[in-house]
């Protein structure tokens, strides 16, 4: 595991346990098997949803993103703000809202794919 990821545990206690599994390079942070976080090259990202949204871009806090056929990719993890490793109560407010933005993405109706009839049906 990477030095951040060894930590995460103690930081993100007040949820309970959390599981940390490598995924693409980096580190997946699920709490009850729902991946709410995600460590790359040392930085933590939250999950985010419309909901959480404006409390990371009042930070101005970036988001993920990676190059994938010469497109960047743009996530719904941004950055941790740094008071989430200088104070539990903080980390506390930032997992439970990153928790509660993946319980929500979770949960949300999946847009039904449309298939084109074929011709003479």
């Amino acid at each position: 595991m990477s030095q951040l990821s060894d930590t995460l545990h103690d930081v993100f206690a007040s949820l309970g346990p959390v599981r940390i599994a490598r995924m693409f390079g980096g580190y997946g942070v699920y709490h009850d098997d729902l991946m709410f976080a995600l460590v790359v090259r040392e930085v933590l990202y939250l999950k985010t949803d419309a909901q959480t949204l404006p409390h990371f871009e009042a930070l101005a806090l970036p988001a993920f993103s990676f190059e994938r056929q010469g497109r960047k990719m743009t996530t719904s993890y941004r950055q941790a703000p740094e008071t989430v490793f200088e104070d539990r109560q903080a980390a506390a407010l930032w997992a439970r809202r990153a928790v509660e933005a993946a319980l929500r993405t979770a949960n949300a109706p999946r847009p039904t794919r449309k298939t084109k009839k074929k011709p003479g049906r």
